[in-house]
């Protein structure tokens, strides 16, 4: 017997007990998309590492330390993707699509990043996004925000923070670059390693840090609301108008800076304590220099994402899920004379009660062999079809829940009897 092969760390198993939830996650999420006029975009998971490099800045996490880069038989380097923003926005500029009006799309599957696995953060991670092309004002950017609201809360997940941010247009983030850089120099020694290489790269992510040591420091640097344009102050103050009317609670934190270089103005997050220090669930932001930079015409985007992972765990810690609605039965089938009536009985059923989940029993055996594994397989009923049965046109049926006496029924009653159940 050979050595076993274990999966690559970070790269998860999603096993049968879990895949409920995970449905029950992503058919809520697309129903709310639907509902707000979203409609679905599939992208390849390999793309150019050229796009990511052009797309989320050379000098990011990201690119330098996190992706999954590798040549192909011609020499072009590819990489898989670790985000979905890029790939999108490529595809809607190859294929035309924003020249079909202001196009709502979203698209969901796996994303890689190279870092160590953590509660809700693997190697291979799974993420629902959506981004809105050609809307330049402050409405789609707090409709966003509230469809975000509206997916979580239909998750069950109620205890949930917004924090809103404005990291401005490029030039007064600019100004502000250089007043942040000014003041962590006088404070040099304070910063960590990870700090003090930001310090000369991407100064934003500093105020990101996790670093307890760093908190004070942090918090008493410059803010970057003090130094908005006019027009991006007026953008975010017509966000939060429309986040007070709806009743929406939120703090704006001038620190939440994102990690990506392609935001401009309104970034938001929804996060959670019970995650902890990776506490963000969903994410987003606007970024209207991008569809530019990666070779469109001039276009305001927004858009978020949220990750599986962490939705699925806060989902079912709040034991919200529905239980499967199909009613599960399984068919003991006894003498090889009987098996291939029982599957066409089968059929029959499948075709009035698609909501039943049927198994047939496979590979023979004992009467007493199939009852135990139709007692294993969780099923409410098991369905006895063997000689006498075939005799009569009749199924002989036992509630292996209830544990009441055996019944024989036709056809027929087997079906009503199914159907009240699935009726409740």
């Amino acid at each position: 017997m050979g050595k076993l092969i274990q999966g690559i760390r970070g790269f998860n198993d999603i096993l049968c007990e879990a895949t409920p939830v995970w449905r029950f996650v992503e058919t809520t999420v697309c129903e709310i998309l639907d509902s707000y006029g979203y409609e679905e975009i599939r992208l390849p998971v390999v793309e150019k590492t050229a796009l990511f490099a052009r797309a989320i800045g050379e000098v990011t996490d990201i690119v330098e330390k996190e992706m999954y880069t590798f040549e192909d038989r011609n020499g072009e380097s590819l990489t898989l993707r670790p985000e979905g923003t890029a790939g999108c926005v490529r595809a809607c500029i190859q294929h035309g699509l924003l020249h079909k009006g202001q196009p709502r799309v979203w698209y969901g599957g796996a994303m890689f990043r190279y870092e160590r696995p953590q509660k809700g953060r693997y190697r291979q991670f799974h993420q629902i996004g959506a981004e809105v092309f050609g809307v330049p004002g402050p409405d789609i950017d707090a409709e966003m925000i509230l469809m975000t609201g509206r997916m979580l809360r239909s998750l069950g997940l109620l205890d949930l923070q917004l924090q809103i941010n404005s990291l401005g247009i490029p030039a007064s983030r600019a100004e502000y670059r250089e007043r942040l850089v000014s003041y962590f120099r006088r404070h040099h020694e304070q910063l960590d390693e990870e700090a003090q290489r930001r310090l000369h790269t991407n100064p934003l992510r500093i105020l990101d840090s996790k670093s307890l040591a760093m908190q004070p420091l942090i918090a008493a640097a410059p803010s970057i609301l003090e130094h908005l344009d006019a027009t991006s102050q007026a953008h975010i103050e017509q966000i939060t108008a429309i986040l007070d009317t709806a009743g929406i609670a939120y703090t704006l934190n001038p620190r939440l800076v994102r990690g990506l270089d392609y935001y401009t103005r309104t970034v938001f997050e929804w996060t959670s304590e019970r995650l902890g220090a990776q506490g963000a669930v969903c994410a987003g932001g606007r970024y209207d220099g991008l569809v530019e930079q990666i070779g469109g015409p001039p276009t305001p985007a927004i858009g978020f994402a949220a990750g599986i992972e962490r939705l699925v765990t806060l989902t079912a810690a709040a034991e919200c899920v529905p239980p499967e609605p199909a009613l599960h039965a399984y068919l003991v089938v006894v003498g090889e004379e009987a098996v291939a009536p029982a599957y066409r009985l089968v059929e029959r059923l499948r075709d009035h009660l698609p909501r039943v989940r049927l198994r047939v029993n496979s590979g023979g055996g004992s009467f007493k062999s199939q009852f135990k594994r139709a007692d294993r397989s969780g099923a409410r009923y098991a369905l006895i079809f063997a000689a006498e049965e075939l005799a009569t046109a009749r199924v002989s049926v036992k509630d292996l829940r209830e544990r009441t006496d055996q019944r024989r029924l036709s056809e027929a009653e087997l079906i009503e009897l199914l159907a009240e159940c699935i009726a409740g």
